[in-house]
């Protein structure tokens, strides 16, 4: 038994020395960036960045237990899947078409209470969102969409 958890400990202390790299650039280029661009009030600013931007930007804030494997691994992952889903920091590279399907899966996943990620929540509380800041989230989104349709239609008229 001794052996065991000797083994165990070891194995978890060699672990830890393998660690994902982390998603936090040393100086972000915010031209881009959904959370600096004009047209997104500071209340929606706000809600995506306690609730979404964490995985769904460059400039994640990491808690303390990223420095502990397993977990550190897992976040990584959470964080590479949101970022290929939808990149706030390379938003303004979207074209109207992209950013308007972006708007749309913000209400689609909003509505449907899918994001933020129930394991997200269950530490991050301040992440959940209440129903007046869904239906703010959703209100938004959903002009911003209507505004990247009007975008893309002038565009397609205009390469006509």
């Amino acid at each position: 038994m001794k052996t065991l958890l000797v083994l165990v400990f070891l194995g978890f202390a060699a672990v830890q020395m393998v660690r994902p790299a982390k998603n936090v650039e040393s100086s972000p280029n915010r031209a881009h960036d959904l959370l600096s661009m004009a047209g997104v009030p500071g209340e929606v600013r706000s809600i995506l960045q306690s609730s979404c931007a964490d995985c769904h930007s460059n400039t994640t804030r990491y808690p303390w237990y990223a420095e502990i494997q397993p977990a550190g691994w897992l976040l990584a992952k959470h964080v590479k899947d949101g970022k290929r889903e939808l990149n706030f920091s390379n938003f303004g590279n979207l074209s109207p078409k992209r950013a308007r399907q972006a708007y749309e899966a913000i209400i689609d996943e909003v509505e449907s209470g899918r994001m933020p990620l129930k394991s997200y929540t269950w530490i991050h509380r301040e992440a959940r969102l209440t129903p007046a800041q869904t239906e703010l989230l959703v209100a938004w989104a959903e002009d911003a969409a209507e505004k990247a349709k009007e975008q893309e239609k002038a565009g397609g008229a205009a390469g006509q």
